[in-house]
């Protein structure tokens, strides 16, 4: 029987080693030694005994042994030699025993080189083992910018604390994502029965996956997984058969299709002219937009954000008087948000307008039950195929009021207040300073967060004030605490007097009433379906959907200079960010090009050299800053700066 199988698995080795030279590519092994230096591995840290998943296992570590195997790890050598034997005798052993003794493998980017064991790996290959034991030598590579590092240095951080190595994402950020999906903190750790118990759900998520074509994609099935629980969540994963899981991955395929994007995104900068409606049109067609819901987290008396939202709503109640009804659904976070948008849609809602990014999960999930329904969710940088986000270019007001900030300060030292650090935030806070330091080369701006434990807007600018900073920048949105006010825009502030002197303005009824006009004129729809990626609206000033007050007290120069660069921005092609811009850490962004694009300035994850602060560590912020950053939040945020270079 062993011979029998030594003759099996070298037709396989054959026809691999023929498939690979066909195709131009090396028949052998790869060796590890060929492209880390002896030297660089001597250096390496072990790991001791880990369980190596056999798909991981791709080459060896020395030349030793590279003629005797394909690629594939099948045999190459003919029947009958002294290679072949011994395959045999270990072919026997596993039959009867079981094959225990570990191999000794280097690891590198999350790929095992054998050194000692290669038949022990190629008879277990044969017979479709998931795993093999390995005494395992990590080697790390050098610190680069390119994604596959940044994400295996990712993988690191992740290993720390899961001791999981069979998980593989194609995109940076969702080794994080993935500790908040399942419900753990950052840096949370995992315990053995969560292992094993989270192994079995991947294995049998993973049988599932490739039965419905997943092998065909270039993305990994740790990205469809992460897609899956997404829009599902762990339990219904854990609880799920597999033909439950093939019917739920086909209605969400596209989301899973998009993961192999290199740009998922496609982003849409102003609305769209009228155009004929497609032959695929099948939503919101005719009469059939009657409802329109907006979902919020909080209400209006409590939270100046849904406030904006909702005059939004009565905005286009009036201009759509007679033709759409509109229905707010308030403080969704306090029950079950699937169970509100369940209801909208069971109200006859055909388009939802989910008003946080904290309702994404549940706008998702409705979504691909609900492809009948159109769901857009106020967020920005998320990439799903099913819903459509859409946000504010806030950061061009922004730059504008940093520039009459810095224009007005005499001391070069200013503040800026804000809430979460989510994508696009940290973009504004961007703008302003590059707006202050246009104006006055030497201005600082010093950076304190409204959702850090224990302050809120009035405590961070208490801070700011304690340190002589009078001029400080507050964030736009009024947040309504006992009936009052507390947000003041730009203002110079001296303990309870406040001067406003300019107010970045989101105009969400305009924002609204263009995009119904657009879904009644079947632009947005056409959109949709003449793109394969994830549709994010990002408007701005030339959409007339900010602006900025000026306040009594701003003086006229400073308004000239306001309404000069508006218009700047207003124009095609307006951008603050100009290049290069040098970050805190001293590293330039945008060499070798005019400015940041829209895709790098949405990405922001960092702050710019004049900026004084930091981005707060998750385990730093309040509670629904923490749901906020888990739905939104930029990685430096997600996750304490840690160096991994030394796990």
């Amino acid at each position: 029987m062993p011979e029998t199988y030594y003759r099996e698995a070298l037709k396989l080795g054959q026809r691999d080693y023929r498939a690979c030279v066909a195709a131009g590519r090396s028949p052998c092994l790869p060796v590890l030694d060929d492209f880390v230096s002896p030297e660089r591995s001597a250096k390496g840290t072990e790991l001791g005994i880990v369980q190596i998943p056999m798909e991981r296992i791709v080459g060896t570590k020395t030349r030793g042994r590279v003629n005797s195997f394909a690629p594939n790890f099948m045999p190459v050598l003919a029947a009958g030699t002294e290679f072949s034997a011994k395959w045999e005798a270990l072919c026997s052993a596993h039959m009867t025993d079981g094959i225990r003794e570990p191999i000794k493998a280097y690891e590198y980017m999350n790929r095992f080189y054998v050194e000692e064991g290669n038949k022990r790996v190629s008879v277990l290959k044969f017979f479709g083992a998931v795993s093999i034991p390995g005494q395992v030598i990590r080697v790390l590579p050098e610190r680069s910018d390119s994604k596959e590092t940044e994400i295996y240095y990712e993988f690191l951080a992740f290993y720390k604390y899961s001791k999981i190595n069979f998980l593989e994402f194609s995109k940076k950020g969702s080794y994080l994502t993935l500790q908040q999906v399942l419900g753990k903190k950052p840096e949370e750790e995992w315990d053995e029965d969560e292992r094993r118990h989270f192994a079995a759900v991947y294995h049998y998520f993973e049988k599932a996956y490739l039965a419905s074509g997943g092998g065909k994609l270039q993305s990994t099935v740790g990205d469809a997984m992460l897609s899956y629980l997404k829009v599902y969540g762990y339990p219904a994963l854990e609880n799920a058969g597999e033909a439950e899981i093939r019917k739920n991955l086909n209605k969400m395929w596209e989301e899973v299709a998009l993961q192999q994007e290199q740009a998922p995104i496609e982003v849409k900068t102003d609305p769209a002219g009228e155009k004929k409606q497609g032959l695929l049109s099948k939503v919101l067609t005719g009469p059939a937009l009657r409802k329109v819901a907006f979902v919020y987290d909080k209400t209006p008396e409590t939270s100046g954000w849904v406030l904006g939202h909702e005059q939004g709503r009565q905005h286009v109640q009036q201009v759509f008087d007679g033709q759409i009804e509109t229905i707010a659904y308030p403080n969704a976070m306090e029950g079950d948000p699937n169970a509100v948008l369940e209801q909208a849609i069971a109200d006859g809602c055909k388009l939802i307008f989910t008003t946080s990014p904290r309702l994404l999960q549940a706008s998702l999930h409705a979504a691909v039950e609900h492809p009948e329904v159109v769901i857009m969710n106020c967020a920005l940088n998320k990439s799903h195929r099913y819903i459509r986000s859409y946000y504010a270019r806030m950061y061009e007001a922004k730059f504008i009021i940093g520039a009459i900030a810095g224009s007005l300060t005499e001391s070069g030292r200013l503040g800026y207040v804000c809430d979460y650090p989510i994508y696009g935030q940290i973009a504004g806070i961007n703008a302003f300073a590059l707006g202050a330091q246009m104006t006055n080369p030497r201005a600082k701006v010093y950076l304190e967060w409204s959702s850090v434990k224990g302050k809120g807007a009035e405590e961070a600018a208490k801070a700011l004030m304690e340190q002589k900073i009078h001029l400080i920048s507050s964030q736009d949105t009024a947040r309504l605490a006992h009936g009052s006010k507390s947000s003041f825009g730009l203002a110079c502030v001296h303990g309870e007097r406040r001067e406003r002197l300019a107010t970045p303005v989101w105009k969400w009824g305009v924002y609204y009433e263009q995009i119904l006009r657009g879904m009644l004129n079947k632009t947005v729809q056409s959109e949709y379906e003449n793109s394969s990626k994830a549709l994010n609206y990002y408007w701005g000033m030339s959409a007339g959907v900010i602006d900025i007050e000026y306040g009594k007290a701003l003086p006229e120069g400073a308004r000239r200079l306001a309404d000069y660069l508006k218009e700047s921005l207003r124009r095609e092609g307006g951008n603050p960010f100009l290049t290069p811009l040098r970050r805190q850490d001293g590293v330039l962004v945008g060499e070798g090009q005019p400015m940041l694009n829209l895709e790098q300035i949405i990405g922001m994850d960092y702050l710019v050299e004049n900026v004084i602060g930091s981005i707060p560590a998750y385990g730093e912020l309040s509670p629904i800053g923490q749901s906020t950053v888990d739905m939104a939040g930029v990685e430096p945020a997600m996750a304490n700066a840690e160096e991994t270079d030394k796990t």
